[in-house]
């Protein structure tokens, strides 16, 4: 009896294998969303494992920080093309649909290149199924075009621009509050924390001159010009700062030119003679070494930076170290809670509070913040805010300024924590124009504080205020924050 022929044997599918730019762009998700992870510095190090090219590192930033970015619109484009909750989808598969949806909304990728490569990762990092229901929600989100499912805009303004500028809809509101009402302006500040933000330097007074930046800029291959606002500033045009020899060796530095403009104010205040001055909530240094090299440059006067976090100090006595000026200038740094000062009231001649805040005027460059903050952050750091301005105040003799300075539009953490310590302490400290002690800057506000914004002016949306001490406080530990 003849033996019938052996059926061919299939070939075993091979396992899938996902483009590398896509893998480490889900897996910067997945250390945020595991890890509460920052990806401004889960990235860099995942880049610098994967030795790929150039042109593939710019791609997986993209897909990775724009994803951050843009999570909650995505998630609620998801939820219209999905057969079940997206709180429900497994977390690994629900960061592989985060990133093919916002291929297909937010780059130029082609729909079915999008399609195909995030459902072979899918199938890469969760299985068969999974890959399954991707290409299912994927090709249905494809289909529709562009279309995110937001409320028009005549019907419901807020609801509109936090679907398509993806923000919470918590924060377009702050916005449209700090800008007076101006929906369309508002529109215009959340736009630009999508846009990639310039870098910029700062010279280290006593060190480098700005014109000497400008030049190891030029001679490393880089395009910088002066910055608009601060005498230090030089904003890059592109490029890698670490390739100026001043930044690596520690003469210039990296610092948002807002964040040089608090020490910009607090040095067109400080008084002649030898003026002793607090940094409080100093970490991680920056605006405290900028001020400290100024009143080096003056030869006069002594710094004492205080920070809660021992990380923290320690990075701020480096940044004292590193730019503080004259190296026999008397700096100190103290680890300690600036609420309950270990030095005597009334010591000092100027106080810089950089206080603990949302940090919702820096979101361009942390793309996971928007979605980690919460309406009630809000509240508890305004009690925190209080608290602080409060020890301030205390801190200082009579005739001493205060700046106050938050990276936040948002008025409660601004201008309305002034106006309570002004109207909490009547007689005991007066507001100051901060607009006459900094350069002329255009559309800042009416006075006497100064918001800046990334739209406007280029920089994060940092608050500066100031007030003067103009008597003793009475012998009370009452604090504002318990009023």
């Amino acid at each position: 009896m003849a033996v019938p022929p052996t059926p061919p044997t299939r070939p075993a599918r091979r396992p899938p294998s996902p483009d590398r730019p896509r893998l480490l762009a889900w897996r910067l998700l997945r250390a945020v969303d595991e890890q509460d992870a920052y990806a401004n510095l889960v990235l860099p190090e995942l880049l610098r494992e994967s030795a790929l090219d150039e042109r593939d590192r710019a791609f997986t930033s993209e897909l990775g920080y724009g994803t951050l970015r843009a999570l909650g619109t995505l998630d609620h484009v998801i939820s219209l093309c999905s057969s079940r909750p997206v709180a429900d989808i497994d977390p690994p598969l629900r960061d592989v649909l985060r990133l093919g949806v916002y291929q297909l909304l937010r780059t130029r990728v082609p729909p079915h290149a999008a399609v195909s490569a995030t459902v072979e990762l899918a199938r890469s990092v969760a299985g068969e199924g999974p890959g399954s229901f991707a290409n299912a929600v994927l090709r249905k989100v494809a289909a529709r075009g562009g279309d995110l499912g937001a409320p028009a805009y005549d019907d419901d303004p807020t609801g509109h621009l936090a679907i398509t500028t993806a923000h919470p809809r918590w924060i377009v509101e702050e916005f449209v509050t700090a800008l007076d009402g101006d929906v369309a302006e508002a529109q215009r500040a959340l736009a630009a924390d999508d846009a990639r933000p310039e870098v910029h330097l700062v010279a280290r007074p006593g060190r480098l001159g700005r014109d000497a930046l400008l030049d190891e800029v030029t001679a490393a291959g880089l395009t910088g010009v002066p910055g608009p606002w601060s005498p230090w500033s030089v904003r890059l045009r592109g490029g890698d700062p670490a390739g100026v020899p001043a930044v690596r060796d520690g003469r210039a530095a990296v610092q948002d030119e807002g964040s040089q403009l608090a020490a910009v104010l607090a040095a067109a205040l400080l008084p002649q003679g030898d003026p002793t001055v607090l940094d409080m909530c100093a970490g991680p240094g920056g605006k405290g070494a900028l001020l400290a090299a100024t009143m080096a440059g003056r030869g006069s006067g002594r710094l004492v930076a205080t920070e809660l976090h021992e990380h923290r100090a320690r990075l701020t006595a480096r940044a004292l170290r590193d730019g503080g000026g004259h190296p026999a200038r008397p700096l100190l740094t103290v680890c300690a809670d600036a609420r309950t000062a270990p030095w005597r009231p009334g010591g000092f001649d100027l106080v810089l509070l950089d206080a603990p805040c949302s940090g919702l005027g820096s979101l361009r460059r942390r793309p996971e913040s928007r979605w980690r903050r919460q309406p009630a952050d809000v509240a508890a750091l305004g009690t925190l805010q209080d608290e602080l301005l409060t020890a301030a105040v205390a801190a200082l003799r009579p005739g001493g300024h205060l700046v106050y300075v938050v990276c936040s539009p948002v008025v409660a953490e601004g201008r309305a924590r002034i106006d309570r310590l002004l109207r909490y302490l009547p007689g005991e400290v007066t507001a100051i124009d901060v607009r006459g002690h900094l350069p002329t800057i255009p559309t800042s506000g009416p006075g006497p504080t100064v918001q800046l914004w990334p739209h406007r002016h280029g920089t994060d949306a940092i608050f500066l205020s100031a007030v003067r001490r103009v008597a003793t406080l009475p012998p009370s530990d009452e604090r504002l924050g318990e009023r």
